[in-house]
C-alpha cells in the first residue's frame, strides 16, 4: 500500500521534522495538538491538525484511542509515531493494523522482546551479540541476586529490566551496600515503570556509549549506517552526539555494526532502530539495549551518509525493499548534535518555562541544521519536555566539525528562559572533547569547569546595551512627535539636552545584584560612553534592517543584537550573550499602573516560600515570595522600595501564569497615603 496520507502522532520539534520529508514526498501531513499546542509550530506546518485532549501528555499524546480516532476522522493512510512518547510502544503499532492504518514502525513483537532487558539479552546471546557479564535470570529472589552478584565482582549494576532515563539503577563498588542497593532500585522501578524485576551487570568504570543505526525492511534485508558516540551524558540524558565515534579503527566498526545487524534480525525487526552498545578500554564491546525507534540523534547519521532515514521509514512501512545495500553505504565527514534545552545549568540544571521572547538560530547550509519546533512568542511549559532545538553540524574533519559547533552556538540567539547553550560552548571547547578523549563519565567529572559561575559583563557589551536604549528612546520620540500635531516641539528631542550642562543621559544597568551606571554624552557624530570601569568608549552606530546594531566602538566595527523586554536585555555579540536589567524608575510606574501595584506569577507554579507579611517594608531586590514550576525555583522580587499591601497566596498555593501574588505600593506611595 502506497502511503498519501500521514498522521504524526507527536509534538513540536519531532513532527516538524518527520513533516519536513513527508512533504518532500508528496504526503499530506496531519497534526495533532493538545490544549497547549494550539499555535505550536507543527501545527501550523501541517496540512490538517486535529485536537486530541487537554496540556497534560496523558490526556492527549498517550491516548492510543484519540490518535486511532484522528487518524480515521482525517482519512489517514499511516501513523508516524515519532520518537518519544508513543514510538516504542506495541498497543500503539496493533491498535493501527486493528483500525487499517500503517504503523510507521517495528513489528509489536520485536517492540515488546526489546523493551524488556532480561529478555532482548537472553536473545542477543543465543545470536552471538557480545552481552557485559551479568545476570538476567527468572529468579529474582534477593539470595540468587546476591549469589550472582558475587560471581560478577565488583562494582557493579543493579538496574530495572524494564524502562529506562536511570530510573531503577544503582551502582554498587562493595558487598555490604547491596542488600539496600537491590531494595531501592526495587521501590523505584516499581513505582516508574510497574514492574520491579532486576538485572545485574559488571559495571564498567570508563566506558563509552557507542550506538549502531540498523536498518531492515519486510525483504530479508538488513543493514546498518555506521555508529554515533553518545558518551557524553548528564543523569544517563545525551548531551552533544557525534558521528563517526572518534578512534573507531574500521576492523572494530565493521564487527560492531555486524553485531548490530545480527541482534535485528534475530528478532525479526523491521524499520529504523539503534543498538546500543558500551565500549570498553580496548576493542571489547557489549550489548546494552535496542531502541525500537528512530533516535533523537539521527541527524548525525543523516549527514555523514547524506540519506534520509525518515524517507527510508516511510519507504520501508509501504513494503519497498531498502533503498541501498551495506556496500553502497559510504561514511563522509564529521557531525556533531548539541541538544539545546530550556534548563539553568547553574541550578543544578533546573528546567525552565517561560516566553521565547526571541529565538533566531544560526542560519542553515550545507554545514548546520537546526531541527526545531518553536519559534518566538513561543510558551516554555511545565507539561513537555524542555528540549528547544537540536543543532547539528557537518564538516570534513572532526577538528573542522568542531570549530563549525562551537561558532553556531555562540550564533544562535535565545532570550526568555534559561538555556544550556553556555555549557555547550563549555563542552565544545574543553581539550580532552577536542582530544575525543571522553567516557560517560566525562560531564560529571568536569561539571566544575563547564558550569561557571556568571562573569562580569564585557564593557563592549555594556556600551551596547546603552547605545540600544538610546535609539530605542530617539525611534519612540520621533513616532511621538509624527503622530502629534507638533512634530518640531522640543518635548519630542531625545538628546539629553541639559541647561548648563553638555547633553547626556545617565543609565543604569543591573548585572546580577550590582548596580552598573553609565553616562552617555552626545557629540557631533556619536556619543562618548562612560562606563563604570573607568574608561571611556567612543561610539557611534546604526540599526540594520533586520534590528540588529553596527557599530563602531573606539575605531573597532562589530555587529550586534540587543534584545529589550521591559527592562530585561539580551546582548548578543562576538558569539556571547550577556542579559541586564536597566534601572527605569519610569517603567517601574507605568508596571505598577498596569498592574494596579501588584506582582504576578511569572509561570504556573506553587508557591513554597513566602517571607513576607502585609505592612512590611521592602527594598529594592528583596525576595518576597518563591515560586516552584518544574522543579525551578523562581524567586519574586521587589522592584522597588516600597511596603506590601497584601499577600493573596500561601506556602502550597498552586497559582496560575498571570495571577497576582503580592499587593505592592512603592515608597513614594505608601508614604503619600500614611
Amino acid at each position: 500500500m502506497v502511503i498519501t496520507s500521514l498522521l504524526i502522532a507527536n509534538r513540536g520539534e519531532i513532527a516538524c521534522r518527520i513533516m519536513r520529508t513527508a512533504k518532500r514526498l508528496g504526503l499530506r501531513t496531519i497534526a495533532v495538538y493538545s490544549d497547549a499546542d494550539k499555535d505550536a509550530l507543527h501545527v501550523k506546518l501541517a496540512d490538517m491538525a486535529v485536537h486530541i485532549g487537554p496540556a497534560p501528555a496523558r490526556d492527549s499524546y498517550l491516548k492510543i484511542d484519540a490518535l486511532i480516532d484522528a487518524a480515521k476522522a482525517t482519512g489517514a493512510d499511516a501513523i508516524h509515531p515519532g520518537y518519544g512518547f508513543l514510538s516504542e510502544n506495541a498497543a500503539l503499532a496493533e491498535a493501527c493494523a486493528k483500525a487499517g492504518l500503517i504503523f510507521v514502525g517495528p513489528p509489536p513483537g520485536a517492540m515488546r522482546t526489546m523493551g524488556s532487558k532480561s529478555e532482548s539479552k537472553r536473545i542477543m546471546g543465543r545470536a552471538g551479540v557480545p552481552l557485559v557479564p551479568g545476570y538476567h535470570g527468572a529468579d529474582q529472589s534477593n539470595a540468587a541476586l546476591e549469589r550472582e552478584a558475587l560471581r560478577i565482582g565488583w562494582p557493579l549494576l543493579v538496574k530495572a529490566s524494564a524502562g529506562g532515563g536511570g530510573k531503577g539503577m544503582r551502582i554498587v563498588d562493595q558487598a555490604q551496600d547491596l542488600s539496600e542497593a537491590i531494595a531501592s532500585a526495587r521501590r523505584e522501578a516499581k513505582a516508574a515503570f510497574g514492574d520491579d524485576t532486576l538485572l545485574i551487570e559488571k559495571y564498567l568504570t570508563r566506558p563509552r556509549h557507542v550506538e549502531i543505526q540498523v536498518f531492515a525492511d519486510t525483504h530479508g534485508n538488513a543493514l546498518h549506517l555506521f555508529e554515533r558516540d553518545c558518551s557524553l551524558q548528564r543523569r544517563h540524558q545525551k548531551v552533544i552526539e557525534e558521528a563517526p565515534a572518534p578512534g573507531l579503527s574500521t576492523e572494530l566498526r565493521a564487527r560492531m555494526g555486524a553485531a548490530a545487524v545480527a541482534a535485528a534480525k534475530a528478532v525479526g525487526y523491521v524499520g529504523a532502530g539503534t543498538v546500543e552498545f558500551l565500549k570498553d578500554v580496548g576493542d571489547d564491546f557489549y550489548f546494552i539495549e535496542m531502541n525500537t525507534r528512530l533516535q533523537v540523534e539521527h541527524p548525525v547519521t543523516e549527514m555523514i551518509t547524506g540519506q534520509d532515514l525518515v524517507e527510508w521509514q516511510i519507504r520501508v512501512a509501504q513494503g519497498e525493499p531498502l533503498p541501498l545495500a551495506q556496500e553502497q553505504l559510504v561514511l563522509k565527514g564529521h557531525a556533531f548534535e548539541a541538544r539545546i534545552y530550556a534548563e539553568d545549568p547553574a541550578r543544578d540544571f533546573l528546567p525552565a518555562t517561560g516566553r521565547l521572547v526571541h529565538f533566531n538560530p544560526p542560519q542553515a547550509n550545507a554545514h548546520v541544521r537546526v531541527d526545531s519546533g518553536v519559534q518566538t512568542g513561543d510558551d516554555v511549559t511545565i507539561h513537555y519536555d524542555p528540549m528547544l532545538a537540536k543543532l547539528i553540524v557537518w564538516d570534513e574533519s572532526r577538528a573542522q566539525a568542531l570549530a563549525r559547533l562551537g561558532k553556531a552556538l555562540g550564533d544562535f540567539e535565545m532570550a526568555g528562559p534559561a538555556t544550556n547553550i553556555g555549557f555547550l560552548k563549555g563542552v565544545a571547547s574543553h581539550p580532552e572533547f577536542a582530544e575525543g578523549a571522553v567516557d560517560t563519565g566525562f560531564l560529571d567529572r568536569e561539571r566544575a569547569q563547564l558550569v561557571l559561575a556568571p562573569k562580569p559583563i564585557p564593557q563592549t557589551a555594556l556600551a551596547l546595551a546603552a547605545i540600544e536604549i538610546l535609539l530605542s528612546r530617539a525611534a519612540e520620540t520621533q513616532a511621538q512627535a509624527k503622530a502629534s500635531c507638533d512634530p518640531f516641539s522640543p518635548w519630542f528631542q531625545a538628546n539629553g539636552w541639559r541647561l548648563n550642562d553638555d547633553n547626556h543621559h545617565d543609565l543604569i544597568f543591573k548585572d546580577n545584584e550590582r548596580n552598573l551606571p553609565v553616562t552617555v554624552h552626545y557629540q557631533k557624530q556619536g556619543w562618548r560612553i562612560d562606563l563604570p570601569s573607568g574608561s571611556t568608549m567612543t561610539a557611534c552606530a546604526n540599526r540594520l534592517a533586520d534590528g540588529a546594531l553596527e557599530a563602531t566602538l573606539n575605531g573597532f566595527k562589530l555587529k550586534a543584537r540587543v534584545l529589550r523586554h521591559q527592562s530585561h536585555l539580551t546582548v548578543f555579540s562576538q558569539g556571547e550573550t550577556h542579559r541586564l536589567e536597566l534601572f527605569d524608575p519610569s517603567a517601574l510606574a507605568a508596571k505598577r499602573d498596569s498592574q494596579g501595584g501588584s506582582l504576578t506569577a511569572p509561570m504556573p507554579g506553587k508557591v513554597t516560600a513566602v517571607h513576607v507579611r502585609p505592612g512590611d517594608a521592602v527594598t529594592l531586590g528583596q525576595p518576597l515570595m518563591v515560586l516552584e514550576a518544574m522543579k525551578m525555583e523562581h524567586a519574586i522580587k521587589a522592584p522597588a522600595d516600597g511596603v506590601i499591601e497584601a499577600v493573596h497566596f500561601g506556602p502550597g498555593d498552586q497559582a496560575s501564569d498571570g495571577d497576582v501574588l503580592i499587593a505592592f505600593a512603592l515608597k513614594d506611595d505608601a508614604d503619600a497615603t500614611a
